[in-house]
């Protein structure tokens, strides 16, 4: 209440004076005082909070001066199909860009692929493709899910591009021309079996500082800590299972200590959430640390000028890569200018929508980038939550992760669109996708409320009067109630309240739903003396229809294209003011259908991971295969089982059925003949983990000796599989 008190305070009186005044002065000193205006603050227990928004807001309001906005989205990583989880923040920025286009404003909306790192360069050679082809495929599949769900993105690039590669080195070199830019040498942790570096999320043990167990080397999932890969306890590599060891090497940092004091400062100006930047706060308790921003080689990515074998480290050229799709974008479409958007000074707007779990990197490290560089810094980062499943976490055994296109083969994305919005706030708050809830809000808000007061009406218009609208407005006051309203959906599209501009717009369709209920059209229809009062309710009820779908436009863009079609007008802000009178419209279709619980289980089932494909192709009865004589337990305890990591696999090439296998059994390397060579191509069992027998006795033959056994199942040749121990298990553990 004090800021909304101190807000109206400022707007009757300070700024009324002020754009009173810009009226009238000359061109050249207009950016002064908008700049003024941007900057306006109120003080709040003796802080100075400049809330730069708010002030965009009310000039865009007050002056009718249309505002030029560019708006980002985080970057999906190009090694997997974008999920639900993804789709919360596309759709969150999607509305908030088309409400500004739909409310006259310039607005930009841009993005790309996060396309390098070493996760890309192993998948790749995972699946025996180049990392370009694997980024170029994710490329195509991200932005086929994207305008499937009516995501309507200016420009989706990537960061393996050349805008990219020439803005990531200019930066840098800025950078280090300022002094920003530091070099020592590191330990890091090596996997000696991949003979390369391991990056922090290739690292996974005990958190030091909570001891939650299989956390990555970079953060702790479960209290939040960050620290280096070599500070987890019981540290494994994730690439081989195998214990890391220390190796130095000579990486780049980025000062961010230098920027301590301004990012300080930015990020308790209203650029960010309040519980955002609270958590932040905590950062500067400590102090900030300089940045690794080097990898070494192999990795995917671009390498540092000046260096050898050294790369940017993704999470620098990641972010670049707004400014780099912004930059494709001007070169496609030469009018726009990229520094009219990315100058130092600009006076254009910049706003980042990220998910809870990139805060650190967009908020400390980007800007102060931006800052050293001399780019403009962005007005505000908008900073979402986590989605959950039916409340669970996202899981593929659960039937909890959901890709997009699996949804998109199920259902209407609008659907997931008005959920999801519905949910939405300006918080930081995780959202769920409940399946009866999910149901149940489509077919009551969407088809029982809004889709419902076009088809009641249409009907006796098209059928009785010849399909052209009322020249009378029965309810100008209803109307006007209607046109109203809009100025408090406005505000909360502005401020990315959704879940509060829904609310507003369902009650706006209770009432409609009324006034039709309450006037009976299909009764008056029936008799020539009322018939034209029919005519009058049906056309005030598809007056209403059409500003419930200019408020829903920005959330339900295909349906509103189709309504625009049906009422032969164009949907815009603006229009909502006057009515269609005397107004021809076309026959009305089914819009929307309802959905079925089935079908959302149908969907969600669908999402399990299909099990049936870890088996064997063929199984072997008990009654073709039956089981041994019984031993007891003495017996059995005289075989030890071992896990083993399969450090090299190579063809015996006097032997049909032999492959030489090199195994780790945690310190201890054995050879072993197996009689697999028939089911496995030897490159592919590098760097599994399997089951051998230990302690058996050496077995002399003429290709060399077989220092055990490993375990397999299947009659034989090319039906064989060995047995592989899930994740955690690690060389030399015993099988008991």
């Amino acid at each position: 209440m004090l800021y909304l008190s101190m807000l109206t305070d400022i707007k009757n009186s300070i700024w009324p004076m002020l754009f009173k005044f810009y009226s009238c002065v000359k061109p050249s000193f207009k950016r002064a005082i908008l700049a003024f205006i941007n900057s306006g603050f109120y003080v709040l227990d003796q802080s100075v909070i400049l809330y730069s928004k708010i002030s965009k807001r009310v000039v865009s309001l007050m002056t009718n001066i249309k505002r030029k906005i560019l708006v980002t989205a985080a970057l999906p990583y190009a090694n997997g199909p974008l999920h639900l989880g993804h789709m919360v923040e596309y759709i969150q920025a999607d509305i908030w860009v088309r409400f500004q286009k739909l409310f006259g404003n310039s607005c930009y909306f841009v993005c790309g692929d996060d396309a390098h790192g070493t996760p890309i360069m192993l998948r790749a050679e995972k699946l025996q493709i180049t990392p370009e082809q694997l980024i170029a495929d994710s490329h195509g599949s991200h932005l086929a899910d994207l305008q499937g769900f009516g995501v309507g993105l200016d420009n989706f690039h990537t960061t393996h591009s050349a805008e990219n590669r020439s803005l990531a080195t200019e930066i840098y070199e800025r950078l280090l021309k300022r002094g920003d830019i530091s070099k020592r040498t590191i330990r890091q942790a090596f996997d000696p079996i991949k003979n390369m570096f391991l990056p922090d999320r290739y690292v996974k043990g005990e958190c030091p500082k909570c001891q939650a167990k299989d956390q990555y080397g970079d953060n702790c999932e479960s209290c939040g800590a960050t620290y280096g890969p070599l500070d987890l306890k019981n540290p494994l590599s994730v690439i081989s299972g195998t214990t890391p060891i220390e190796k130095e090497s000579e990486h780049y940092f980025f000062c961010l200590d230098h920027y301590e004091a301004f990012l300080k400062a930015w990020t308790e100006k209203g650029h960010l959430q309040s519980e955002v930047s609270k958590k932040l706060g905590e950062w500067f308790k400590t102090g900030l640390e300089q940045w690794d921003i080097s990898r070494d080689g192999p990795y995917f990515g671009f390498e540092i000028p000046n260096t050898e074998n050294k790369y940017f480290y993704v999470w620098l050229d990641a972010p670049i890569g707004y400014i780099a799709s912004f930059k494709n974008l001007c070169h496609r479409h030469p009018s726009i200018s990229f520094e009219e958007y990315w100058a130092e000074n600009s006076d254009t707007e910049l706003y980042h929508f990220i998910g809870k779990d990139i805060v650190y990197f967009h908020a400390l490290f980007w800007p102060a980038i931006l800052k050293g560089s001399g780019y403009r810094l962005p007005n505000n980062i908008f900073v979402h939550g986590f989605l959950t499943v039916n409340g669970q976490k996202m899981s593929k055994s659960r039937g909890t992760f959901i890709n997009a296109k699996l949804y998109l083969d199920h259902l209407n994305p609008e659907y997931l669109r008005y959920y999801f919005a519905s949910k939405l706030g300006s918080g930081v708050d995780d959202i769920d996708f409940h399946a009866e809830d999910f149901t149940q809000r489509i077919n009551a808000d969407l088809v029982g409320k809004w889709i419902n007061i076009g088809s009641r009406s249409a009907g006796f218009i098209t059928k009785q009067f010849l399909g052209k609208l009322s020249s009378h407005c029965a309810e100008p006051a209803l109307y006007q109630t209607f046109v109203d309203k809009g100025k408090y959906i406005q505000s909360f599209y502005e401020e990315r309240e959704y879940s509060r501009a829904i609310r507003e717009i369902m009650g706006l369709a209770d009432i409609a739903n009324r006034y039709i209920d309450d006037k009976k059209p299909w009764i008056l229809a029936k008799s020539p003396a009322t018939e034209m009062e029919a005519l009058q309710v049906c056309s005030m009820g598809l007056n209403l229809f059409r500003i419930l779908s200019i408020y829903l436009k920005p959330i339900l863009p295909n349906l509103a294209e189709k309504i625009a079609t049906f009422l032969n007008t164009e949907l815009t802000w603006e229009s909502r003011n006057t009515p269609l009178l005397d107004h021809p419209i076309q026959p009305f279709t089914p819009l929307l259908q309802r959905i079925e619980l089935k079908e959302v289980i149908a969907m969600i089932e669908n999402s399990k991971e299909d099990i049936s494909s870890l088996l064997p192709l063929k199984t072997t009865p008990l009654q073709e295969d039956p089981l041994r004589e019984t031993i007891s337990i003495d017996d059995f305890a005289k075989v030890d089982l071992r896990i083993a990591l399969i450090v090299n696999a190579e063809p015996v090439e006097e032997a049909h059925k032999l492959l030489k296998l090199t195994l780790d059994i945690g310190g201890d390397i054995r050879t072993v003949f197996a009689g697999i060579k028939e089911a496995y191509n030897p490159d592919s069992l590098i760097g599994k983990h399997t089951v051998m027998v230990a302690n058996l006795a050496p077995r002399k033959m003429r290709f060399g000796l077989s220092e055990g056994m490993v375990l397999a199942a299947g009659p034989g040749g090319k039906d064989l599989w060995i047995l592989e121990p899930h994740t955690g298990a690690h060389p030399g553990m015993r099988v008991k």
